[in-house]
């Protein structure tokens, strides 16, 4: 029977915490996609991990007896892959994201780390892990649109881009000739969804707190930004975008307007804050003495454990390519297009 590692570190937050939410917010997932999750793996198994009352958790003897092994799978691999990246080249780094990275600051700090003789490796990462493989290890940093669970605690981000949320409508919709349009207009359209395990990610990007308590009509879901605009361009709902995207990616099917009466959205370099490696303090600290890029907003902030909001200025800008090598470069063309969260 195959189990994926990622369940087995699900059940033992859940087993560890004898709380949905409590593993939810250590595992920056939602606690429907977590609940979903750990029922997914009983009906693999064939037997409950859980018993579920009114306001508790409790592990059955099924789960019991399996959470010794869990845990010694979930460590095992987690050292086995730290062993495999010190096998590398000594100042490497994984850096992941959801979708394109593509502002002057990131294109400068990659391409400055690449001059030094680094090796970088960008990674895409769907919408269904919010945190672009910090949470799970795949990434070292990672490139992220905020808010994402666990920021200011086992997370500090950096905020490179600050940018006014747009809205892309299909080439017919009644909104796609106006110079901007009301967010209180949008609120019956039918929208484009992150994963519910994206949690806070997939409000924001749907406008919830801008909603007053009315809940969203989702059409559909979407993981990838390929996603987003077929369904987009095929009339099947609106999504919400970062204005940088909107101006950049352009489809016969597709047009993109300002809306008003949202907060900006921001987009972050994010790293664990008890990752104390000197390569990832070294990249941490290039981005910390950069100026942030503005789309539509002013001001920067700096969250992690004990940290101090600072403010910098900001100057405007968008690139197609990284500083990683002609590879990189391709990838970040590739992933330049927005979707639900970019």
């Amino acid at each position: 029977m195959d189990v994926h590692v990622r369940d087995l570190r699900y059940f033992a937050a859940v087993a560890e915490e004898l709380s949905f939410t409590r593993a939810a917010e250590r595992l920056y997932v939602s606690q429907p996609a977590l609940s979903k999750q750990i029922r997914a793996l009983e009906r693999q198994l064939g037997f409950p991990l859980f018993e579920r009352r009114a306001r508790t958790v409790a592990l059955t003897p099924q789960g019991a007896a399996l959470l010794p092994a869990a845990r010694e799978l979930t460590a095992g691999w987690a050292e086995a892959v730290r062993a495999a990246r010190t096998a590398g080249p000594a100042e490497s780094l994984a850096v992941g994201m959801q979708t394109a990275v593509g502002r002057d600051l990131q294109r400068e700090v990659l391409g400055r780390f690449r001059d030094r003789g680094w090796r970088i490796s960008l990674r895409l990462v769907n919408w269904e892990d919010p945190t672009a493989g910090l949470a799970g290890g795949g990434a070292d940093a990672a490139f992220c649109w905020l808010p994402v669970p666990g920021v200011g605690t086992e997370l500090t981000a950096k905020v490179l881009a600050r940018e006014e949320r747009w809205v892309a409508l299909p080439r017919g919709h009644r909104f796609a000739g106006r110079a901007s349009v009301d967010f209180a207009e949008l609120l019956d359209e039918p929208f484009v969804a992150l994963p519910r395990s994206a949690g806070v990610l997939r409000d924001f990007w749907l406008g919830t707190a801008e909603r007053a308590g009315r809940e969203p009509v989702v059409a559909l879901e979407a993981s990838s930004p390929e996603e987003v605009f077929e369904a987009v361009g095929a009339g099947l709902g609106v999504v919400l975008l970062a204005e940088g995207n909107a101006r950049l990616y352009l489809r016969p099917d597709v047009v993109s307007v300002p809306v008003r009466g949202l907060a900006p959205c921001e987009l972050a370099l994010l790293w664990r804050a008890d990752d104390g490696r000197r390569e990832v303090a070294e990249f941490a600290a290039a981005f910390r003495e950069a100026p942030v890029a503005a789309g539509g907003g002013s001001g920067d902030g700096e969250a992690g454990p004990g940290g101090q909001d600072r403010r910098a200025r900001e100057s405007a800008g968008e690139h197609t390519e990284a500083g990683a090598g002609g590879a990189a470069g391709a990838a970040i063309r590739h992933l330049r297009g927005p979707g639900a969260g970019v």
